[in-house]
This record gives C-alpha cells, sequence and structure tokens, in this order.
C-alpha cells in the first residue's frame, strides 16, 4: 500500500509526505531544525503528534504517488511556513 499522510504537530503546524511502504512507524524526513526551532526544551520533553493517512492506493505508480503527495502540500498549504514544514514545492 502507498500512502499519502498528513503529519501534525502541537503548535498545529503540519507536514504532508508520502510512504511507498506504508510503514506504521514512519514519520516523514520534515527538517529537524525547523521542527526544533518552533518548541522550547520544556515542550520537547512531552508532546504528541498525529499522523493521518489522506489518501492510499494499492496500485498507483510511484510518479502518481508523487503527483498526489505535491497536490496535497499544496491544497494544504503546507510549504508556506506559518502552516507547515515542507519546503518543497516552492510557493
Amino acid at each position: 500500500m502507498k500512502v499519502i499522510y498528513k503529519v501534525t504537530y502541537p503548535n498545529g503546524k503540519i507536514y504532508v509526505g508520502k510512504d511507498l511502504t506504508d510503514s506504521i512507524n514512519y514519520f516523514g524526513s520534515a527538517d529537524n531544525r525547523l521542527i526544533a526551532a518552533d518548541f522550547t526544551r520544556e515542550q520537547r520533553r512531552d508532546f504528541t503528534i498525529r499522523r493521518e493517512l489522506l489518501w492510499e492506493s494499492e496500485d498507483a505508480t510511484d510518479a502518481e504517488v508523487n503527483a498526489k503527495e505535491v497536490e496535497f502540500i499544496r491544497a494544504l498549504h503546507a510549504n508556506d511556513p506559518a502552516v507547515g514544514y515542507n519546503r518543497w514545492p516552492k510557493t
């Protein structure tokens, strides 16, 4: 199963990504420095993030999944620094 997911952090910012293996333990490859800059040491001690599946397919090609990821990033404005941690595609 190939999936597109949205991770929501405690500050409300999001990250949209893809997982071509549907690993339950994968939370994306957002830039750690961007996320760390938004949280104090105390806030980092205990927090919860949410991972939602936005789309899934058993037979989509990798190219179709890539296109769907970009579609969701743009639709949710996840590449707007005020909204999310995606830095690609550029706004």
